[in-house]
């Protein structure tokens, strides 16, 4: 069963080709404590990168352009990582100081229209995240092929769907499933979207849990932990980016 997650969607074809070519010792073995770890550094990066870009970034008139770059800049980065397989820690940790350095200027455009809404949003990025994994640690909530697929599709159609309308917002300036000025007003669609991106994302740690278990179970080599971090990490950058912009309709 593949993850739900589009970047570690692969990541079991990969493995077990590896295994098959290479072979793997015992010492070179990856553990989910391994995946833990490098992902609390990856969050600590992505973390103390934005709160350094919050500080010494100056807002200014061109910074809306500046975003939009940064955010497709990003897009191009996880797809080289994630189509090439990338288990290089350089690379993946030059990922989290890029996305820090969204958020961080970002962030601080929000929190000056609406104070407060940062800490709203980490609160309820870290408390789904939490959530999910309590539930999939009880086991209300299973990894099933038919969850996989349709998380996955939920996924790939927010990210399509998201992509056609920054284009058309950049080129055109106007707002449909997503509304990226903090004062316009937002009709139902822009609501419903972030709602259903929520949800999908919510989902899809319930498979990165059973994927990353799996993966460790079945003797992945231990570089692959560096993958399924960046994996964890990209999914939680797409719940915050998705709760912090509801919140924003919702203060509005």
């Amino acid at each position: 069963m593949r993850s739900g997650n589009p970047v570690l969607d692969r990541l079991d074809d990969v493995g077990r080709t590896e295994r098959q070519v290479l072979g793997v010792g015992t010492a070179d073995v990856m553990t989910v404590a391994d995946v833990v770890g490098r992902t609390v550094a990856l969050l600590l990066v992505t973390g103390v990168t934005a709160a350094v870009a919050w500080v010494a970034v100056p807002q200014a008139t061109w910074i809306s352009a500046a975003l939009a770059g940064s955010a497709l800049a990003s897009l191009a980065v996880v797809l080289v990582i994630s189509l090439r397989q990338v288990t290089n820690p350089p690379v993946i940790i030059g990922y989290a100081v890029l996305q820090g350095l969204l958020l961080g200027v970002a962030s601080r455009a929000f929190e000056l229209v609406y104070p407060g809404i940062v800490v709203q949003a980490v609160v309820g990025t870290f408390g789904v995240f939490l959530g999910m994994a309590l539930l999939y640690r009880a086991g209300l909530v299973r990894a099933t092929p038919r969850l996989a697929r349709l998380v996955l599709g939920t996924l790939l159609g927010v990210v399509a769907i998201g992509l056609v309308n920054l284009f058309a917002y950049l080129f055109t300036g106007r707002q449909g499933v997503a509304v990226y000025s903090l004062s316009d007003r937002v009709g139902w669609l822009p609501y419903l979207f972030s709602v259903v991106a929520i949800i999908a994302g919510a989902l899809s740690f319930i498979l990165d849990f059973d994927l990353v278990e799996r993966s460790a179970a079945n003797r992945l080599p231990r570089r692959y932990a560096w993958y399924c971090a960046f994996g964890l990490l990209v999914g939680l950058i797409f719940l915050y980016w998705q709760i912090l912009r509801l919140l924003s309709y919702v203060r509005r």
